[in-house]
């Protein structure tokens, strides 16, 4: 059958490609994709091509399918799935294979496997890493958004604290503790802030900071502090304060026992260090494109305060279970990180521009023709479109954000691609 999909054809090089996928084997599944949420993974990928990897080195000649923060439906099953997987299911996936020491990836490595596409051929591996996941819910949206959401849950499960006297760590964020989350303002920070404040374990304190100051607005009205008398919530813009590292030190009390870098960026990554207390755990969550990024650290406080490092890349399956169902009870809402909805034409352009677009997670509705498009200008637009009249008044009634109803109408009145 014949698919659109976006594809690496080179480093920089995105095309919209039609072209024919072939037949699934007795041990894969052919899905159609509804929704891709865009990441700044794929910006990287896209960027670097070849040398990225997790992208084979022919992708010239074997374009690779973008996209891997994705959800659907599933189409038709292979003989060796039809006990478990059936057609009409809607799915969702764990992107992070790590197939027998691979890195490969959807979205990266793959020539008919990804989410930037109208359909999709899932692979042996993925069925039996137990990475397809049916999706019992009813945005699909809010299933691709599971993924990114699981990024921030394995990052607050990758922490450890450890205890005087003893070599044995507790994992996870300390409870009641203070965090930080540093240049949090974009939708993976909201996307930690939503998972810490509805999570299991919360903090006293949750500090989110950032630079720009119409981010921190938006998070204010996100995560207003009436709505969480366990947390005392503060949002702070480090970019209008002489002395930052003060401010912070005065907040949290002497220091933070989590803080979480979401800018790769030397100033933010030593602000961090320079804001651990006792036993505080620095989590490097935002990756650097540059391989020799560095940062100061201060080892007087490694050593005498037990200050410590570590780095977390994307969630593991149980993260991503777990993420799919705090949303389905209603706990955590990842529709925060959501700021901009589009199709499938304007997705290799958005996806090429992601660092220069403002707002957070850039959503792709993949049978669509839409040009990307801010929820915050549907106002604007529907002035002269009575589409985004619709939209505009669907998502005032939540709290201007993405919702099911508006997915729902956008898949019913917007074009094919």
């Amino acid at each position: 059958m014949k698919t659109k999909a976006v594809r690496l054809h080179g480093a920089g090089d995105l095309r919209l490609d039609t072209f024919e996928l072939p037949e699934i084997g007795d041990d894969e599944i052919l899905a159609e994709v509804v929704s891709d949420s865009l990441c700044m993974s794929t910006y990287k990928c896209a960027t670097l091509g070849a040398a990225h990897k997790r992208v084979h080195d022919d992708v010239a000649e074997h374009p690779a399918i973008m996209g891997h923060e994705f959800a659907g439906n599933i189409v038709k099953v292979g003989k060796n799935h039809q006990d478990k997987f059936k057609p009409g299911m809607k799915f969702t996936l764990q992107p992070a294979l790590n197939y027998k020491g691979t890195m490969w990836s959807p979205g990266y490595s793959y020539e008919f496997f990804g989410g930037d596409t109208q359909y999709t051929i899932i692979p042996a591996e993925v069925m039996e890493l137990g990475c397809l996941l049916e999706y019992k819910g009813e945005a699909y949206f809010e299933a691709s958004l599971a993924e990114p959401m699981s990024c921030s849950i394995g990052a607050f499960h990758a922490a450890y604290h450890g205890k005087m006297g003893s070599y044995t760590h507790e994992m996870g964020i300390r409870e009641r503790g203070k965090m930080c989350i540093l240049a949090g303002g974009g939708p993976m920070g909201l996307g930690a802030a939503t998972y810490a404040l509805n999570g299991d374990r919360k903090p006293a304190l949750l500090v989110v900071t950032d630079i720009d100051e119409a981010r921190l607005t938006r998070a204010r009205s996100l995560f207003p502090q009436e709505q969480y008398p366990q947390t005392k919530v503060l949002f702070l813009n480090t970019g209008v304060i002489d002395k930052p590292v003060e401010k912070l030190l005065e907040i949290s009390e002497g220091g933070f026992d989590d803080v979480l870098v979401y800018a790769p960026v030397e100033s933010v990554v030593e602000m961090a260090s320079a804001i651990l207390g006792r036993d505080g755990c620095l989590n490097m969550f935002a990756g650097p494109t540059d391989p020799k990024f560095s940062a100061r650290m201060n080892f007087y406080d490694v050593h005498y305060n037990l200050t410590h490092v570590i780095g977390t890349t994307g969630g593991n399956t149980e993260d991503m279970i777990e993420s799919l169902e705090l949303t389905a009870q209603g706990r955590i809402n990842p529709a925060v990180m959501v700021t901009h909805v589009g199709g499938l034409d304007c997705c290799a352009e958005a996806t090429l521009n992601l660092p220069r677009l403002s707002g957070g997670k850039k959503l792709i509705y993949t049978h669509k023709s839409m040009p990307l498009t801010a929820i915050s200008d549907f106002e604007a637009l529907g002035r002269t479109d009575a589409r985004f009249a619709a939209l505009h008044e669907i998502c005032a009634r939540h709290n201007m954000l993405w919702n099911l109803e508006a997915e729902r109408y956008l898949l019913s009145n917007f074009p094919e691609v």
